[in-house]
Order: structure tokens, then C-alpha cells, then sequence
């Protein structure tokens, strides 16, 4: 079953760190699997999804290209996203073309979402399920506008100041500041934090970074920070009693 949407399923595993998006993901499987035609509708918010966490990551705050609608339609959201990725200014005919052809997909879509999904915006349902031949060309609709969105935000240059991409997704540039930073000094501050200076090639000024044990645990070791702070909570109850009998 999964042949029929080979980008939506790469797209989700790259953000595996958008929880939205893989609720969502986990809803269209489910939907797709058991015939149900609800897949359509999650299919839908899939590329609704997408769109978001596109323009979030490109989007230019002076010029901002997010729909300004309480709720954006399907539509507005994916022309939104094909503006932020700038794949209508790209000068090769054959490209605006395909770009074109993707938007009325996806309006074509909407229409389809919003006459015959089960639970789309306040129209009736139709009371028989929509045929098989109408779920897939509507995940197809949807996988095809996945792949052309996925695919150029890739070729893009993100900003990692504010990015909200997993580490992972930068291994590249990962192996790069690893073959030429290297860790000089970590020490215990006064107040109990952890100060990390790291070496900088060429001899730059080394960097220094202060963490406390919750930022260490939390972006490094998820597990172990839930751990401490369960046994965190322990030792705070009764003190919380002391404080309390105290007053």
C-alpha cells in the first residue's frame, strides 16, 4: 500500500520531529489501509501540514507570504508554499508549467476534499463510500504535490539560526565542523552549570558555551532528563510540606 505515497512518506520520516504532521501521517495510513474514505481528507491536511512547516522555515518576515486568513483553504496553503519556495519565478517554461499544473492539482483536490469527504467543511456526505479509484487519485493528487514541495525546499538554503529541522537532517555539515572544531576545555561553573569551550579553526577566538543540566538533558538525553526530573519532583515534595507546615 505504501507505493501510492512514496513522497509523503519520505517527507514525513525527514521532519520525524513534527508531531502534527505524523499524527496526521498516522490518521492517512490508517484511513488508506482500511478503505476508509476519510483518507482523503487526511491526505489533505498531510499537504496542509507540510505547507506550515515550509513557510515557518522560509517564510521572510518582511515580506511574509503565510496566508492571512483565520482559515487559510487548501489551496491558499499550497500557493503560499510554492511562493516562500519561489517556484513560480523560475524562468524555464517547462518548470512553471509543472508548477501550475501542481496548483490546480491541488485545487482540484480541495474541491474534492470539501463535495466528498466524510467530514469536510459542513457539506453533506455522500452516503455510499467513494470509490477506489477516487481515494487513490486523491492520495496520488496529494503525494504528487508532497514530492514537488519536499523535493525544492531540499535545494534550499535554510537558516540554521532559527531552524526547526532535527539535528540529523545536517550530517553533512555535521562532518565538516567535526573534522575542524574540537572541544579544549569543560569545567564546573560556581553555579553548578557547564561551561564547554570549543576550539574554532585558524585561530579564531574559541567559543564558549554555558549549559545547565536541563538544557543537557533535555536536547541530548530525552530519557534522562524525564528521569531526573521525576526523581526532581521526589525531593521537592517534601520540602513543598516543610514550606507549608513552616508558613
Amino acid at each position: 500500500m505504501s507505493d501510492w505515497y512514496p513522497a509523503i512518506r519520505e517527507c514525513c520520516a525527514y521532519w520525524n520531529e513534527a508531531t502534527m504532521l505524523h499524527q496526521t501521517f498516522q490518521s492517512f495510513e490508517s484511513d488508506f489501509n482500511s478503505e476508509n474514505d476519510a483518507c482523503i481528507d487526511s491526505a489533505k491536511s498531510i499537504v496542509e501540514c507540510i505547507c506550515q512547516i515550509i513557510i515557518d522555515e522560509l517564510d521572510n518576515p518582511a515580506n511574509p507570504e503565510r496566508p492571512k486568513e483565520a482559515n487559510p483553504s487548501f489551496t491558499k496553503w499550497v500557493s503560499s508554499g510554492v511562493k516562500v519556495l519561489k517556484l513560480g519565478r523560475i524562468a524555464d517554461a517547462h518548470v512553471r508549467d509543472l508548477v501550475s499544473g501542481h496548483s490546480k492539482l491541488a485545487e482540484a483536490l480541495g474541491k474534492l476534499r470539501n463535495n466528498c469527504g466524510p467530514v469536510s467543511h459542513g457539506k453533506p456526505a455522500f452516503l455510499d463510500r467513494l470509490s477506489q479509484h477516487h481515494r487513490r487519485a486523491g492520495v496520488l493528487a496529494a503525494d504528487a504535490i508532497v514530492a514537488l514541495l519536499h523535493q525544492a525546499y531540499l535545494k534550499t538554503e535554510r537558516n540554521l539560526s532559527h531552524t526547526r529541522e532535527p539535528y540529523d537532517n545536517f550530517s553533512t555539515r555535521h562532518k565538516v565542523l567535526d573534522k575542524n572544531c574540537a572541544f579544549l576545555e569543560a569545567k564546573i561553573d560556581e553555579d553548578g552549570s557547564l561551561v564547554v569551550t570549543v576550539a574554532l579553526p585558524d585561530g579564531a577566538d574559541p567559543l564558549s558555551v554555558k549549559v545547565l543540566v536541563s538544557e543537557f538533558l533535555f536536547h541530548l538525553e530525552r530519557p534522562g532528563y524525564i528521569e531526573a526530573f521525576n526523581a526532581s519532583l521526589g525531593v521537592q515534595e517534601p520540602d513543598s510540606r516543610r514550606n507549608r507546615r513552616a508558613a
